[in-house]
C-alpha cells in the first residue's frame, strides 16, 4: 500500500524527520504514536504533499508520490482527516461534505459517495442542513472523517481524532475507525491516546525526536515496559 523509505524532512535548515521508514499494508490499521513535538505532524505533511522531503522515497501502490502536489496525492487515493477538525462552521453539513468531493468530476459520483458517507454516519444525513459550527466536538469529528471519505480514499490518515473529546465519544470514534476497515479503507492512525489506539491497531510505530525508535505488533507494544513508562504512566 504505502512505503516510506528513509524519509528525512524539515523546515529550512531545521531537520525534523531523520531516516523514517514506515510500511502500511492494505487492510491494516497502523498507528503512529509519539509525544508533542516528536514529528508526527511533519510526517503527515510529507505524505500529503504539504512539505517536500529532503531525502528518501514515498511509494503508494507501487507509484512514487515523493514531493507531488497535495491535490494529486488525493487523486492517488490518499485522504486526511486533520487535527482540530478544521470544518467550515458557517457552512452546512452537506456543504462541508461536498467540499471533500472536489476532485470528483460528476454529480453522480458525488451523490454516490455522499450516500456511502451517510450510510456510515446516519446522523449526518438527518442533520445535513445544520451548520457545522453548531455541532458538538464528537459530531464535528464524525463530519471531519466523513468529509475525508468523500473522495473515496483507499488510504485514510486520521490525525489526532480523539483530541479534546469526552471518553465516551472517544470510544465511538474508535468504533467508527474499526468499521472503516470493512469499507475497504486502510487506516494510518496518528494519536497521542496511546493506549486506545494500540488496542485497535494491527501494528504501530513509535516516533521520538523525528526518529522511529520502536515498531511492531500493537498489543506487544502495549505490554512493552518502555512504552508503559513513557506513554501510559505505568
Amino acid at each position: 500500500m504505502i512505503d516510506l523509505k528513509s524519509v528525512s524532512a524539515g523546515y529550512g535548515e531545521l531537520q525534523i524527520l531523520h531516516d523514517v521508514s514506515i510500511n502500511v499494508q492494505q487492510g491494516e490499521i497502523v498507528a503512529l504514536v509519539g509525544a508533542n513535538g516528536a514529528g508526527k505532524s511533519t510526517l503527515i505533511k510529507t505524505i500529503t504533499g504539504l512539505l517536500p522531503i529532503s531525502s528518501g522515497e514515498i511509494v503508494f501502490n507501487n507509484v512514487s508520490i515523493k514531493n507531488i502536489k497535495p491535490h494529486n496525492v488525493i487523486r492517488h487515493g490518499i485522504s486526511l482527516a486533520p487535527e482540530g477538525r478544521r470544518l467550515f462552521p458557517y457552512m452546512t453539513v452537506l456543504e462541508n461534505l461536498e467540499v471533500g468531493a472536489y476532485i470528483e468530476k460528476s454529480g453522480e459520483s458525488v451523490q454516490k459517495n455522499l450516500d456511502w458517507v451517510f450510510s456510515i454516519f446516519p446522523k449526518l444525513r438527518e442533520r445535513k442542513k445544520q451548520f457545522a459550527g453548531t455541532f458538538s466536538g464528537g459530531e464535528q469529528q464524525m463530519l471531519t472523517i466523513g468529509r475525508a471519505l468523500m473522495c473515496r480514499p483507499k488510504f485514510l490518515i486520521l490525525d489526532e481524532p480523539s483530541l479534546g473529546l469526552a471518553p465516551m465519544i472517544v470510544n465511538e470514534v474508535f468504533d467508527i475507525i474499526q468499521l472503516l476497515l470493512k469499507e475497504a479503507v486502510t487506516i494510518f492512525l496518528v494519536e497521542q491516546n496511546v493506549r486506545r489506539c494500540l488496542e485497535i491497531a494491527n501494528r504501530a510505530y513509535v516516533l521520538e525526536n523525528g526518529r522511529i525508535v520502536m515498531s511492531g505488533n500493537s498489543l506487544e507494544l502495549l505490554e512493552n515496559e518502555n512504552v508503559k513508562k513513557a506513554y501510559l504512566g505505568i
